[in-house]
């Protein structure tokens, strides 16, 4: 849950397991450098990626505020690790749990909602596996629920009415999150209205 965007990240390894990595910093807006003497296929195609074919170089992860590090080779992680965590930055190792000072959680995103599961380290597969499950149970549309929800709070205040009058649990426990989901906007919009007496922009 943290604010990536525009900020320098590294991620360090070249293969499979780093092209995740990297991918799910892209996701967070970050401005990502990879750093690995050869890159899959995958981490070669994302974008936009900064990558240098090296070698890891001693002391460099102090130039970034977070580190992702996924060579699979004990010794180059645990350097990098050493070096971040020198610095104050915040580190993950992947598979590694004594060498992260974070670990990264299962994510879903769909717009501006994201679902993050985390079992502290114990089973990725677990989290990954509850993840999907989330994901399935709440289906597609969060993401534009979220848009349209947050369009009303909006409206709300800049009519200088409190937010708290709404009751949104009786909203989402409604027929609103499946109206969207089924793209029936208009419709979800008119209960929407209805209920917090403000107008939506289609």
């Amino acid at each position: 849950m943290l604010d990536l965007r525009g900020r320098p990240c590294l991620v360090v390894g070249g293969g499979p397991v780093a092209a995740r990595k990297a991918s799910g910093l892209l996701g967070c807006g970050a401005t990502l450098t990879v750093v690995a003497p050869q890159v899959c296929e995958a981490l070669a195609r994302l974008t936009p990626v900064t990558i240098e074919r090296r070698p890891y170089a001693t002391g460099e992860a102090r130039a970034y505020r977070l580190v992702v590090t996924a060579t699979g080779i004990p010794a180059v992680d645990g350097a990098v690790f050493a070096d971040a965590d020198a610095a104050g930055v915040w580190v993950n190792s992947a598979d590694d749990g004594p060498h992260s000072s974070f670990i990264l959680p299962s994510v879903h995103r769909d717009g501006r909602v994201c679902v993050a599961v985390s079992t502290g380290g114990a089973s990725p597969a677990l989290a990954s596996w509850l993840r999907r499950t989330l994901a399935g149970v709440a289906g597609p549309g969060l993401g534009e629920l979220a848009e349209l929800l947050s369009q009303a709070r909006q409206r709300l205040h800049e009519a200088g009415r409190s937010t708290e009058d709404i009751d949104w649990t009786s909203l989402l426990d409604g027929p609103l999150p499946a109206l969207v989901r089924h793209g029936e906007h208009a419709q979800a919009r008119a209960i929407l209205e209805a209920a917090t007496g403000v107008v939506l922009t289609p």
